[in-house]
C-alpha cells in the first residue's frame, strides 16, 4: 500500500468537495463556503491531485462529477458527519441515564461526615447509578487518581502536583468532645480542665501526638495522652463513660448518628484548622461526567456542613 502523505491532507478539501457535490458549481459552492471563487478553484486543483482523479468536469454550466466521485461521496458525507457529530460536538451527560460506578476516594473524616448524603444526592439524580467509596489518605490518593481508580478524592488533601486539579470547599475547625458527667467538666473548657484531664487522641500515623502538644509546651503546659486510634469511631465511643477528652474535628462532633450525651467545647488553645477539599486528574477536566460528580460533591458537601454547623 502506497504511503499516505497526511501532511498534504486538509479538512476543508473533504468539505469543498461536499460542496461541490451539492451545487455542482465552483462559483456556488464557494458562496456557501463564503470563501472566494479562486480559492474554490484552488481547493478543486488540490482534491484532484490528492486523489488522482478529475472529480468534476464541465459540461455547460454545470460541474458533472466522474464515476471516481459519486464513489467517494457517501464515504466524505459518512466521515464529516462522524467528526461533526462524534470528534467537534462536546460529549453530553445524562444522569438519569447513567448505569455505571461513582467512585470517589474518601478520608476516614470525609467519608464519615458525608458518605450517606452523598449517597443520597447521586441515587436521587443518577438512580441506576452506583456509589463506590474507597478509603484514601494523604499518602495513597495520588495513585489513586493516577491510575484511575477513583474520579475524584474528597478529604483534608492538597496537591503541587501539576496533573491534578483541586478546589477548597470549606474550612474546618477543632472542638473538644467529652462526657460531662465521667469529667465532671462543663463548657467551656478552660486550659486547666484541657491540661488536667487525660486525652484520647484520633491519630492517622499512630502517633501519640499531634500539633496541640507543641502549642501546650509553648505555653509551658502538657498533657496526657492516654489513648490513640485511626479511628474517630472507636475514640467516639470510648469516651462516653470515662474521664477523657478528645480534640476533634467539629462537624464530626455533631454527626446525630450518635446516641449519646457528650459535650462539644470550644478548644482553650488555639488548634489549627485544616482545608477540605476535592481532587481530580487534569485529564478529566473537561470530562462531562466527572463534571458533573465535581459539581454533585460540591453542593452536596456545602449543604452538608450548612447544616451540621446550624446545629
Amino acid at each position: 500500500m502506497k504511503p499516505v502523505n497526511w501532511r498534504g491532507v486538509d479538512l476543508n478539501l473533504l468539505v469543498a468537495f461536499a460542496a461541490l457535490m451539492e451545487t455542482r458549481s465552483v462559483t456556488r459552492a464557494a458562496e456557501k463556503l463564503s470563501i472566494g471563487q479562486s480559492a474554490m478553484s484552488h481547493n478543486l486543483s488540490r482534491l484532484r491531485t490528492l486523489l488522482d482523479d478529475p472529480l468534476f468536469h464541465r459540461q455547460g454550466n454545470e460541474m458533472q462529477p466522474t464515476a471516481r466521485a459519486f464513489e467517494l461521496e457517501p464515504v466524505i458525507t459518512a466521515l464529516l458527519d462522524t467528526i461533526a457529530n462524534d470528534v467537534l460536538t462536546p460529549v453530553s451527560f445524562e444522569p438519569k441515564q447513567y448505569s455505571g460506578p461513582v467512585r470517589i476516594g474518601l478520608t476516614d473524616y470525609a467519608e464519615l461526615v458525608f458518605a450517606p448524603a452523598l449517597f443520597d444526592v447521586f441515587r436521587e439524580q443518577a438512580p441506576q447509578c452506583q456509589l463506590s467509596c474507597r478509603p484514601v489518605d494523604r499518602i495513597n490518593y495520588r495513585e489513586a487518581l493516577k491510575n484511575d481508580q477513583v474520579d475524584v478524592v474528597l478529604g483534608a488533601v492538597e496537591t503541587e502536583d501539576p496533573v491534578l486539579l483541586m478546589e477548597e470547599l470549606y474550612t474546618e475547625k477543632h472542638v473538644c468532645l467529652f462526657d460531662p458527667e465521667s469529667t465532671g467538666l462543663n463548657a467551656p473548657l478552660s486550659l486547666t480542665d484541657y491540661t488536667k484531664t487525660p486525652h484520647a487522641l484520633v491519630t492517622v500515623d499512630g502517633q501519640l501526638s499531634s500539633p496541640v502538644d507543641n502549642t501546650l509546651k509553648s505555653l509551658g503546659c502538657d498533657r496526657q495522652v492516654v489513648m490513640g486510634s485511626q479511628r474517630f469511631l472507636t475514640v467516639r465511643h470510648l469516651l462516653s463513660g470515662r474521664n477523657l477528652i478528645c480534640t476533634v474535628a467539629e462537624l464530626m462532633a455533631k454527626l446525630d448518628m450518635f446516641n449519646d450525651k457528650l459535650a462539644i467545647s470550644a478548644t482553650p488553645i488555639d488548634v489549627s484548622n485544616f482545608v477540605i477539599r476535592q481532587i481530580w486528574h487534569k485529564k478529566n477536566a473537561t470530562s462531562a461526567k466527572n463534571l458533573w460528580i465535581r459539581q454533585t460533591i460540591d453542593k452536596t458537601v456545602r449543604n452538608q456542613v450548612q447544616d451540621l454547623r446550624a446545629r
